[in-house]
């Protein structure tokens, strides 16, 4: 696909903001390594092989019996004995002497001159997924170690594996409130703008009731209502969020919709969908770039304030403000306090850098040396 002249240039601006671009690779590079995460930071084996057959524990569900165990539900991967079980091919007098026969099975390939089958376990870099609960020595949350990066919370949960999981979930959740608010924020703005007249005040009406609604307040008492869950966040949170990119969008087709290659158009015969999408949004991109690292950073905000006040998210779920709470919560472990801090400032700079680049492009009086 050959990009237009006009979308070259964009593109080749962007690429001259060194800030920019250095901060989309590294934004690519970590919420590319989060979206993987279960690869990363993982309670299960990324792969066994026992007996010769090879499993997928962090895909499929496996029972304790499936390598030689006693029980029916899911084998506890973590635990000496069924991981002595692997290795050892499912020798029975692994739960009576685990570390001797998984010492003896590895140097030897035998336990009591008997030739076993050695099976192998792949983990991931982090043994531990974001709810896993650690068994520590001493009290949590513990300061961080060889064991733990950085360190555990106050439930002895892995904050680094929670961080990776944490990431993911509040850039996905910023993202995908941008995109639902912007379609519709830009398609009401569109309307009112282009059309005018009765259209644009009632429109204008209806958004200046809407928008003095408090919406965090809503989100608490929806909350407090029904089990919040992300996908009715998500809806929440552009429900009340779209109002943002009217004013400017509005603000622009109002000013392009008399312009002379927009009444040309019309003398031509074109529709108005087709002089909205492809001859005055164009120009309205500029301004609503402008606004898009505001939604991006406030939504993340948004949910860490949701999250750290207990009307967000689950609290089983990997959050950010949940472990800014943490933070809070437990002054004596200030590794929480640090961990939170650099990761919603890494977060954020990068998005903002990136959008601040994507929206320079777009506008026509940057240019770059």
């Amino acid at each position: 696909m050959t990009l237009s002249p006009l979308n070259q240039r964009r593109v080749r601006n962007f690429k001259k903001n060194t800030r920019a671009l250095w901060s989309l690779w590294i934004f690519v590079v970590l919420f590319g390594l989060s979206l993987f995460a279960e690869l990363l930071a993982n309670e299960k084996p990324i792969l066994v092989n026992y007996r010769g057959d090879l499993h997928v524990p962090i895909a499929k569900f496996y029972p304790e019996t499936a390598f030689g165990g006693d029980f029916q539900t899911e084998a506890v991967y973590r635990d000496a004995e069924v991981e002595c079980l692997i290795v050892s091919g499912g020798l029975g007098d692994c739960f009576d002497f685990p570390d001797e026969v998984m010492e003896e099975v590895r140097e030897t390939g035998a336990y009591d001159g008997t030739s076993v089958e050695r099976g192998w376990v792949l983990w991931p870099p982090i043994r531990y997924s974001y709810n896993t609960v650690a068994d520590i020595s001493g009290a949590a949350p513990s300061a961080p170690d060889g064991e733990h990066l950085l360190g555990t919370d106050d439930t002895a949960r892995d904050v680094l594996a929670r961080v990776i999981y944490g990431f993911r979930l509040s850039v996905s959740f910023a993202l995908l409130v941008t995109l639902f608010t912007s379609i519709i924020g830009i398609t009401a703005g569109a309307v009112q703008g282009f059309f005018g007249g009765w259209t644009d005040l009632i429109f204008q009406r209806v958004i200046e009731i809407w928008g003095s609604t408090p919406s965090l307040y809503i989100i608490i008492i929806v909350a407090a209502i029904i089990p919040m869950n992300f996908w009715l966040l998500v809806g929440l949170m552009t429900l009340f969020g779209w109002t943002a990119l009217v004013g400017v969008v509005r603000a622009e087709f109002l000013r392009a919709r008399n312009f002379e290659y927009v009444r040309a158009a019309r003398a031509l015969g074109v529709g108005n969908g087709t002089i909205m999408l492809r001859h005055v949004l164009p120009n309205a991109m500029v301004a609503t770039l402008t606004l898009l690292p505001f939604i991006v950073t406030g939504t993340i905000g948004g949910l860490a304030s949701l999250d750290f006040l207990g009307f967000g998210l689950p609290s089983s779920a990997p959050s950010l403000g949940e472990l800014t709470l943490q933070a809070k919560q437990n002054l004596q472990a200030p590794w929480l306090a640090f961990t939170a801090f650099i990761t919603f400032a890494v977060m954020l700079s990068l998005l903002v850098f990136i959008f601040e680049g994507i929206r320079d492009a777009f506008d026509p009086r940057k240019t770059f040396s």
